[in-house]
């Protein structure tokens, strides 16, 4: 009696973890994110690279599509709603805005790879990186 508790508890542990591995990147988990190549463009074609921290974004990114938030990890924390989820040919398609600000994230349900853009007033951000489940 106790194997075969003991055999339920091992197939019932594998059913649940298998199902979420494969849902990994399609915003059913919360994701960790860090941006990793970073362009940012002026108006006039003046352009920048350089990392988050160069362009005062956050090494980590929080995404929780169930919460509909960003959050930074560092202190101070930075939050912004997400406005617009959607998942489409592979890709969870995250949009929001704040503060005169619009952005745009697309993740690879498949990898976990991260395309963003940032737009602001005369200036525009192109963000490439990479995410994993938490």
């Amino acid at each position: 009696m106790r194997q075969l508790f003991y055999f339920v508890l091992v197939v019932a542990f594998f059913a649940l973890t298998s199902g979420a591995a494969h849902a990994k990147y399609d915003g059913s988990v919360t994701l960790l994110c860090a941006p990793i190549e970073i362009t940012q463009c002026d108006v006039g074609g003046r352009c920048y690279t350089g990392s988050a921290e160069d362009v005062n974004l956050p090494q980590f990114i929080k995404v929780s599509v169930k919460e509909k938030l960003l959050s930074s990890v560092d202190e101070p924390v930075r939050v912004t709603p997400i406005h617009h989820s959607v998942l489409d040919s592979g890709k969870l398609m995250l949009h929001g805005g704040q503060n005169g600000r619009s952005w745009t994230i697309i993740i690879s349900e498949d990898t976990g790879k991260l395309a963003a853009t940032i737009a602001e007033d005369r200036t525009g951000f192109v963000i490439f990186g990479a995410c994993t489940a938490l």
